[in-house]
């Protein structure tokens, strides 16, 4: 079982918090029914969210983690029927960690929320976590448009699974904007970065855990007009994430 466990396998288809405690608002009836939640980690969000939230699966629930925003993030979460919870500490991981500790399903996704990833590509990964009996499904962008990947993002990316391999000698095709995992294993694993180094940081242990890992492609479009990227939008983004990144190497 041990040696199965260190599987990665590829499929081409397709808190106690710190600081102040974290606010929830919402309704959990819709969610405590649902086996699966998809946690959305979002700062000025709303413009996205408008068009993401109607997109997400009946049978999902929806946690929108409010990460510092100054606009109506919170107000379109909750008339769209999500529950919102505010991360007062910044920064992706802790919105993350936020989320899944707001949870009560069996198993969590984690997207990011500014309207580049499709929500209604979930079933599927959903459905390949079981058929493959997968601890992590990470989601693997393939870009719709060369403009939704812009190139200094590309480079940053192969670097950090460039660095990866060399670490752990495991090898993807992408740090995962999308991840489906089951929440009390998620929590097992311990993960302290609170900033963008928390996917590397969540590969890192789960392959010391043994974890079964599947990579799915992903439709990767550009970000809807209005918005801005924290990240991917500009070269300084980009290597201030890459910085966040490599610390959560060993």
């Amino acid at each position: 079982m041990a040696a199965a466990k260190r599987l990665w396998r590829k499929t081409s288809s397709v808190r106690k918090t710190f600081g102040a405690r974290m606010q929830v608002t919402g309704s959990y009836i819709g969610r405590m029914a649902s086996r699966c939640d998809l946690v959305l980690p979002a700062r000025d969000e709303a413009v996205a969210l408008r068009w993401l939230l109607p997109r997400v699966p009946a049978n999902v629930g929806v946690i929108v983690v409010d990460n510092g925003s100054t606009d109506e993030t919170k107000a379109v979460a909750e008339a769209a029927g999500a529950t919102v919870v505010v991360e007062p500490r910044t920064g992706y991981g802790a919105a993350v960690h936020a989320g899944v500790l707001a949870s009560q399903a069996d198993v969590v996704a984690v997207m990011d929320a500014d309207g580049s990833l499709e929500p209604r590509e979930l079933p599927h990964l959903l459905d390949l976590f079981d058929r493959a009996g997968a601890d992590l499904v990470v989601g693997r962008r393939s870009a719709v448009v060369p403009r939704a990947w812009p190139w200094h993002a590309r480079v940053g990316n192969a670097a950090l699974l460039w660095r990866l391999h060399q670490v752990t000698g495991v090898r993807l095709g992408d740090i995962g904007p999308v991840r489906v995992c089951r929440r009390t294993s998620l929590l097992a694993l311990g993960i302290q970065d609170r900033r963008f180094g928390y996917p590397l940081e969540l590969l890192v242990r789960a392959h010391r855990a043994g974890w079964v890992v599947v990579e799915a492609d992903v439709s990767y479009r550009p970000r809807l007009a209005g918005t801005v990227s924290k990240v991917s939008g500009s070269f300084v983004g980009s290597a201030r994430a890459a910085v966040d990144l490599l610390r959560a190497l060993p």
